[in-house]
């Protein structure tokens, strides 16, 4: 890659009927200067990908903690209802009614924590969204300042000219 130094010490041959030095070393000097903005606005948006790849990760992480923590509740949803359901085959005339209201709580437990899964998987999937959103328009971004700034307009070069 071209480097703006590279630019800057670049010196054509001089022949009879050349160019002039005097505009080649202007135009030089302006794409040195445009391309030494461009060369640290890249390393400047490597670092913030750098970061933002960070931030991912962080979330990604965040994201398996919730699984585990999700599984962990459903777990002991299971295991709640388990063992209502053991101590109401143990205690079954005397404890009928607290078998049947045991086993109400504990159907009462997995319908909330149910509905809490539901509740973070759609706040993921809204993460997701936006992050997905934020990366696609900072790619964007970058794209764009590469077809605008690199590829010069026909004026541009009928004025080279």
């Amino acid at each position: 890659m071209l480097t703006p130094m590279d630019i800057h010490n670049k010196e054509f041959k001089r022949s009879f009927r050349g160019y002039n030095e005097e505009e080649v070393d202007e135009f030089l000097d302006k794409i040195m200067e445009d391309y030494e903005m461009l060369y640290k606005e890249n390393a400047e948006l490597k670092d913030r990908i750098n970061i933002m790849n960070e931030k991912l990760q962080s979330y990604i992480n965040m994201e398996n903690t919730l699984n585990n923590t999700l599984i962990v509740a459903q777990n002991t949803a299971e295991e709640l209802k388990r063992n209502a359901e053991k101590e109401a085959q143990l205690i079954i005339q005397n404890a009928q009614q607290n078998a049947e209201k045991i086993l109400e709580k504990a159907n009462q437990e997995v319908v909330r924590i149910r509905m809490e899964l539901e509740r973070y998987r759609k706040q993921l999937n809204v993460f997701k969204a936006k992050f997905k959103s934020l990366l696609e328009a900072q790619l964007e971004s970058i794209l764009s300042i590469d077809e605008k700034e690199l590829i010069p307009d026909e004026d541009e070069e009928k004025d080279a000219e």
